[in-house]
Parts: structure tokens; C-alpha cells; sequence
């Protein structure tokens, strides 16, 4: 099996988030299908509260595909769903993190995401 760009991404996000953040692996979850307006769509990580809400959504994207608003559009349409307190976009090479204001609809960036904590 070849390591696809976008997957090659993922590894190391879950690397990152596992060595780096100190989430539990068992509360992470990669490539899940969601159902959005009877769309059928893929996430590629979520990670969860012990308390099984969403703390945070990530969109991967291939080293040679540029982030762009389009990519924040379709994390923030998942999120919709899923009302994550985190979004986190990189393609490897760009990382971007915003947290959610679900009262107003609307994320604010930071400059990383927090680590885990009970």
C-alpha cells in the first residue's frame, strides 16, 4: 500500500495531538462518515471530550493543496453537525486553529489549540 499526501498529513496530525497535545488515542477518531443536508461526507479527525462531546475537528489536506477560505467553509459546514470547540486545518506544512463561537456562529483564530486536560 502506497502513503497517499493527504494520509501522510493525518499520521502525523494524530502524531502531533497523541505526543505534543496529550490526547488519548482513545479519544480520537479518524475518518468517520457524517451525514450533512443528506450529504453524505467524510471527517478526517475528530477528537472527543471524555465526556463524549466534540473538543476538536481537523481537515487535512495534501502538502501541495493551499488552505484556502473553501477549506475553513468545509470544516465549519461539519462543524455545524458536530459543534466542535476547536477546528484545526493543515496541510503539513500550514496549520491554522480557530475556536468555535457557536452562540454567534463564527470561529476566532489562535495560535494553537490547547492541550488535553480533564
Amino acid at each position: 500500500m502506497i502513503l497517499q499526501p493527504e494520509e501522510w498529513v493525518r499520521q502525523h496530525c494524530v502524531n502531533f495531538l497523541i505526543h505534543e497535545k496529550n490526547y488519548p488515542i482513545s479519544l480520537i477518531n479518524i475518518e468517520k462518515e457524517i451525514i450533512i443536508n443528506d450529504l453524505r461526507k467524510r471527517y478526517d479527525i475528530v477528537v472527543f471530550k471524555s465526556n463524549g462531546s466534540i473538543q476538536l475537528i481537523v481537515e487535512c489536506k495534501a502538502p501541495n493543496v493551499n488552505i484556502t477560505q473553501a477549506t475553513f467553509d468545509q470544516i465549519a459546514r461539519y462543524n455545524l453537525n458536530l459543534k466542535a470547540n476547536y477546528l484545526m486545518v493543515t496541510n503539513g506544512l500550514n496549520h491554522y486553529y480557530c475556536a468555535m463561537d457557536l452562540k454567534n456562529e463564527c470561529y476566532n483564530f489562535l495560535t494553537d489549540i490547547p492541550n488535553y486536560s480533564l
